[in-house]
């Protein structure tokens, strides 16, 4: 380790003299009996160009010419330093010795490879342990022994180098190095016998230096030698005790000498085995044991006291060798014994006192506890028996021992606190007793030893007292309207307890009261709070209550009664607002007033005086005005009163008080006259005359006019009854006039003009409900009248178009009526319209008085929803005098709307979504359909459909024209017309997408709308084949079955291409039929075979399509290319037209025979346009006929037909084949009809159903193969049109 100190220096040379003129210093060493010498320290000195470490003397700096001042270096005291091995870490080992002649501050550091073990002060120098400190026997760095190899060569080759290839053991790192010059073996890392290895073996190599002459490559010479170093132990291992656990018993008070344990200790250095000797080191209690020095028995040295020591003793034993070790030292360890004590009941229970942490013996007790309270008496009391089991009785003794408990009442632990716990709560009343005594008594139930102790039990008041009022109930009075904070009374509580005294608050309740009264809360005095509401006539007492609480909130209360007294504030009132009273006249009138006053009876304040305000009747009334008697003072006669009245007389009674000032209050009092009868009838004319018209039965006559003064319908009503001259043709009937009464004469039953009596005197008499009577005489003259009824005239109907606004009268009533003098008048009864075969109400036509018929103008004619319209008038003669003046039977009036056309096409919303498939791209192939109506009738509803417009939309969304490439077939079904999509150019399959057509039904009068169809190409790949285990019959009986589970399965549209019998193919060995189908979704979406296997998959849908047949799914077959039948067609057809050609030149007379092959030819001509031709030049393709392009083709085979066929078909009899071809398409629906399959109907078929057709004819068959080796790969789908026929194509 080297020690270096730092500071400015000036100049290398002049620091190299300055270190030679020091003086040397020799070492001393010191010694110790504990420590060995371990290091040294050698100066070293280390002079930086510029120290980093300087002090407050900075460097010299440079002269202008380069010089440097002179300095002078520290030096250091060299010396051997003794620093022990078991100094701490941490611990003061050594300080270094330095000064400097210019007194510079110095820095001190360590260096080299102990300076690990130690730490210096750079400022002090004071070296301090770093880590620990271990000696062993033979110090790192000392050389054990020298190899030395021999090599007689000469130069580099006889230059011998040493290592040490290997040491064993070889687990633990190598201590041991070799000079590689000089072969000395030096220990470089610590030894230790017992936890490292005591034997070690190491392989030193010698290698020269090498050498070569005639080679090029250098050759190396080398040797080994084992050397065997073996370890010695020496005494440095501390003894050791044997044994995990030192534990020894022992009883309080037993005798000195008893022997309590043994320890044992051994010397673990080899073979040493030196002398152990035991000594007591330390103890937790001092004195009370002793230890053999020579075999380690411990015994007790003193008397023990459990009670004093504790239960536990533990002693440090130390063992130590008789012989010092390597250190010089005698080597020990300790360890630690622990003597249990025993315990012995020698000690009698005791009480203590204990406050924080400490506890004193004590006999007498303080605690304080609140009145009431319940729990424990905070006394801070234990009872404590030192010895180890306690057996501890406790119990109370004392005047007041009821009142308390004690717990525990029994305890077996030493140590228990106690608690004086409150059983009579109820008597701990600080209003009767403040101070309690009672005595605690511990005892030993073994040894019957106890103690006692005194316990005073000071009771502290508590607020456990509310307050209380002197009264329960207190009585108070105050004026009513009395004013605001007016004193009402003061009333105040009293409380015993102590806090509380001062301290008391009031409140007036409940709430209510705080808007009449209130109360101060410290005083108690109750005031007015509102002046106005105090009203005694409202409410004249209150009643609260006055609550008292104390500082703890403990409430005590009293009732006030609070009575208001009475002042003049209320004016009499009247018992009833009115009164109504009825009195016949001339008798006596009598009636009591009766009213009240609000305030305080018996008092000038409710004293009440009663009197007539002065009117009109008050002049023939009193009234008494003490007593309210109203009577009357004059007669009462009705008939002296104003009619107007109606016999009421109104008075106003009047009320008033004695008080001061006096109140008064009225009230109206309304007397009913009554009427008598007094009053005879009187007629207002001495006589009268009449003249009626005859043949009227009830003909009003006249009216006699008659009135009774009396002024009540009881005995002013008047009866009229004529007495004599009637002749029972006139009856009398009475009713109120306007005065009086009035008696109304007619005729019953009807008078004739014609008969002799044309004159009546009638004897009329007027008699009231009280007999009494008048009478008068009535002449009554008869005239001629018109008694004839109206009749109409016959009507014709009229026709009216829907939608006419003429104003002018399209139709007129007529009637006429016998009499001479009529004014006729027209009434419209009803118009009924019939709509949809069903009448009902309508108001399209109104009728004029003078019998005209128009047109509604706020209504429309519409032949859409109704188509004839009947009215219904009935005709009145206003002139009428008698009999009924209507017609007999009602006029009828039948009016017929005829139709315009004003309704536009509609089109129905299609029920299918419209695919095109490759069995469906072909020219006149039907792909979609469209049904539209028209609300018109006759040719205004009939439609006609055209397709106006073509577009495609790819995949891409770009949309281009796609002109003549549909065409529509307008067909009807009912009243429904049907449009038919139809190719008329072979669509592109290629293309991907739909295609946009629009569609356009235009009705006979020009009126049109148009749709957009939307048509989804399909590609032939998305075909799917089903193989189902049944035959083709019952698959084609349960095909719409079939179609619902697959579309409920799929969620699609299914659209079934072929249903064909699966015999001779391989792959459908174990089918039966199988169904060619393609699968869309409503956005044209196809499914492909794997999608429609997934779905199908479903166990909900699977095991009904099981049952349904469904065995398989399979792939479509691809027909593979053979050889084309057509060319040995062609062949076969050149060969048999020589042959022909000689039997047509026999028949070219036989025309009957000629025109029958036209038919068959022009038949063929129409298959034929099914047949993709694209690999012509031009013109149509006819099986049967020389119509081919190429020229001297003649493919005339043997034909299932009748006739001999003739080949001279060509464009001169167009007009006579185009008769035919319409002729053969009737004919051909007609058999199909019939069941009987025609070549036409089977190539439709393949269009339809997709598979191969069953042909009669060899050629159909043929070109319907090469047309399926020509078509498109990616095919469109369609769905199969149910009105598509032959005449379509």
């Amino acid at each position: 380790m080297t020690a270096l100190i730092s500071r400015q220096t000036t100049s290398l040379e002049k620091a190299s003299q300055l270190l030679k003129s020091q003086p040397k210093k020799r070492n001393k060493k010191k010694k110790s009996a504990k420590c060995g010498i371990l290091w040294s320290a050698v100066p070293v000195w280390n002079i930086p160009w510029i120290s980093p470490l300087m002090g407050e003397k900075r460097r010299r700096e440079l002269t202008p010419r380069g010089h440097f001042y002179p300095n002078s270096s520290p030096s250091i005291d060299t010396r051997v330093y003794t620093v022990c091995e078991d100094v701490p870490i941490g611990g003061h080992a050594f300080d270094i010795d330095a000064s400097d002649l210019d007194n510079d501050p110095l820095t001190y550091s360590l260096l080299g490879s102990n300076a690990v073990f130690f730490t210096v002060d750079s400022s002090s120098g004071s070296v301090t342990v770093k880590n620990a400190l271990d000696r062993e026997n033979k110090a790192v760095g000392s050389s054990l022994f020298s190899v030395q190899a021999i090599d007689y060569d000469t130069s580099l080759a006889g230059v011998v180098r040493y290592t040490i290839d290997e040491v064993s053991p070889n687990n633990i790192e190598n201590p041991f190095s070799i000079s590689p010059t000089t072969g000395q073996v030096t220990l470089v890392k610590p030894l230790n016998y017992t936890s490292l290895s005591s034997f070690y073996r190491l392989q030193i190599n010698a290698t020269d230096g090498g050498g070569k002459c005639a080679s090029d490559e250098t050759v190396y010479n080398s040797a080994i030698v084992f050397s065997f170093i073996t370890v010695k132990d020496v005494p440095d291992l501390d003894p050791q005790f044997t044994g995990t656990s030192f534990v020894g018993n022992v009883e309080e008070n037993s005798p000195a000498g008893t022997s309590v344990f043994q320890v044992t200790a051994i010397d673990p250095d080899t073979g040493i085995l030196d002398k152990i000797i035991y000594t007591i080191e330390a103890s937790t209690a001092d004195g009370l044991f002793a230890i053999s020095r020579d075999d380690g028995i411990i015994s007790v040295l003193s008397m023990i006291d459990r009670e004093v020591v504790g239960d536990t003793v533990t002693l440090t034993v130390k063992a130590t060798e008789s012989q010092p070790n390597i250190h010089e030292v005698q080597a020990s360890t300790t360890t630690n014994v622990q003597i249990n004590i025993l315990d012995v009941n020698d000690n009698k229970p005791q009480f203590y006192k204990c406050e924080e942490d400490t506890c004193v013996v004590a006999t007498e007790f303080t605690g304080d506890i609140a009145e009431h309270s319940v729990g424990a008496v905070p006394i801070n009391m234990e009872v404590k028996d030192l010895d180890k089991t306690a057996n501890t009785e406790l119990r109370l003794e004392g005047a007041d021992k009821d009142v308390f408990s004690v717990e525990p009442s029994f305890t077996q632990i030493s140590e228990s606190v106690v608690q004086i716990m409150v059983r009579q709560s109820q008597n701990l009343d600080f209003e009767k007793k403040q101070q309690m005594i009672l005595q605690v008594i511990a005892i030993d139930k073994e040894t019957n030893l106890g103690s006692t102790a005194t316990v005073t039990i000071n009771i502290k008041d508590i607020n456990d007292n509310s307050p209380t009022f002197p009264k329960s109930t207190y009585k108070l009075s105050v004026a009513e309207h009395s004013p605001m904070n007016t004193v009402v009374d003061t009333i105040t509580a009293d409380d015993p307890d102590t806090m509380d005294q001062g301290n008391i608050t009031y409140l007036l309740l409940p709430e209510s009261i705080l808007t009449f009264f209130d109360v101060n809360p410290e005083t108690g005095e109750i005031y007015v709070k509102n002046q106005d509401l105090l009203d005694r006539e409202a409410r004249a007492q209150y009643s609260a209550t006055l609550q008292a609480r104390d500082s703890n909130d403990n409430p005590g209360s009293t009732v006030l009664e609070i009575t208001l007294t009475d002042i003049n504030d209320q004016p009499p009132v009247i018992n009833r607002d009115s009164y109504l009273q009825y009195v016949a006249e001339g008798e006596q009138f009598q009636l009591k007033i009766d009213a009240t006053d609000g305030d305080e009876p018996n008092t000038p304040n409710s004293e009440i005086v009663f009197s007539l305000e002065p009117n009109d009747f008050s002049s023939i009334f009193t009234i008494d005005p003490s007593s309210g008697m109203l009577t009357n003072s004059g007669k009462l006669d009705r008939e002296a009163l104003d009619p107007k009245l109606d016999g009421r007389i109104v008075l106003t009674i009047k009320a008033t008080d004695k008080g001061s000032p006096p109140l008064s209050s009225t009230a109206p009092v309304f007397i009913n006259v009554e009427d008598i009868n007094d009053n005879a009838p009187q007629f207002k004319d001495s006589s009268y005359t009449f003249s009626v018209k005859e043949g009227i039965k009830g003909s009003f006559v006249g009216s006699v006019h008659a009135e009774d003064m009396d002024q009540t319908t009881e005995f002013n009503r008047i009866s009229f009854s004529i007495i004599s001259g009637s002749f029972g043709s006139f009856v009398i009937s009475t009713s109120e006039g306007e005065s009086g009464y009035m008696g109304r004469i007619t005729v019953d039953p009807e008078l004739d003009y014609e008969s002799p009596r044309k004159q009546y005197k009638l004897q009329v008499e007027a008699m009231d409900l009280g007999n009494e009577k008048a009478e008068v005489m009535v002449e009554v003259n008869v005239l001629d009248v018109n008694d004839e009824r109206p009749e109409f005239e016959s009507i014709e109907s009229v026709r009216v178009k829907e939608n006419t606004t003429i104003v002018e009268a399209i139709a007129k009533f007529r009637a006429h009526d016998k009499d001479t003098n009529h004014s006729l008048v027209y009434q419209l009864e009803s118009v009924t319209c019939m709509c949809g075969g069903s009448s009902e109400p309508c108001s399209w036509f109104v009728l004029d008085s003078n019998g005209d018929v128009k047109v509604n103008a706020e209504q429309t004619v519409d032949y859409e929803e109704c188509n004839q319209a009947v009215i219904q008038a009935q005709v009145v003669d206003e002139y009428t005098e008698t009999g009924q003046n209507n017609s007999i039977t009602p006029g009828q009036m039948i009016i017929n709307i005829e139709d315009i056309n004003d309704n536009y096409p509609q089109f129905s919303p299609p029920d299918s979504v419209f695919v095109v498939v490759s069995e469906g791209a072909s020219i006149g192939t039907s792909v979609a359909k469209v049904t539209a109506t028209d609300l018109d009738s006759g040719v205004n509803s009939q439609i006609k459909f055209k397709v106006t417009d073509v577009k495609f939309k790819d995949t891409n969304g770009q949309t281009s024209d796609k002109l003549n490439l549909f065409e529509a077939v307008t067909t009807q079904q009912n009243n429904i017309y049907v449009g038919l999509i139809q190719t008329i150019q072979s669509l592109d399959l290629n293309l991907r997408g739909k295609y946009l057509v629009t569609i356009t039904a235009t009705d006979t009068g020009g009126l049109s709308t148009s749709t957009v169809l939307e048509i989804f190409t399909v590609d032939v790949t998305y075909k799917v084949e089903l193989q189902f285990d049944i035959s083709k019959e019952e698959v084609q009986d349960k095909e719409d079955e079939i179609k619902r589970a697959l579309t409920s399965a799929t969620e699609s549209v299914v659209k079934i291409i072929t249903i064909e019998d699966a015999k001779g193919i391989a792959s459908r060995n174990k089918a039966k039929s199988v169904v060619v189908a393609y699968f869309v979704y409503l956005n044209g979406t196809a499914l492909t075979k794997g999608e429609v296997e997934t779905k199908l998959s479903n166990p909900e849908y699977f095991l009904l399509l099981q049952n349904l047949g469904l065995s398989n799914i399979g792939n479509v077959p691809v027909t593979e290319e053979g050889t084309n039948p057509v060319q040995y067609v062609l062949l076969g057809l050149v060969g048999g037209l020589v042959i022909v050609l000689v039997v047509l030149t026999t028949s070219l007379l036989c025309t009957r025979r000629n025109y029958r092959r036209k038919l068959k030819a022009a038949k063929a001509m129409n298959s034929a346009s099914t047949v993709n031709v694209d690999n012509q030049k031009s013109g149509p393709v006819v099986p049967g006929t020389n119509k081919y392009t190429m020229e001297g083709a003649n493919p005339v085979l043997n034909l299932n037909i009748d006739s001999v066929l003739a080949i001279n078909m060509d464009e001169e009899n167009s007009d006579i084949d185009k008769v035919s071809l319409n002729s053969l398409d009737y004919s051909d629906d007609v058999i199909n009809e019939k069941g009987t399959k025609s070549s036409m109907q089977s190539i439709q078929e393949e269009e339809e159903n997709g598979g191969p057709p069953e042909y009669s004819e060899p050629l159909g068959a043929a070109l319907a193969q090469l047309g399926q080796k020509k078509g498109n790969d990616k095919p469109a789908v369609g769905f199969t049109n149910p009105v598509f026929d032959t005449t379509d194509l």
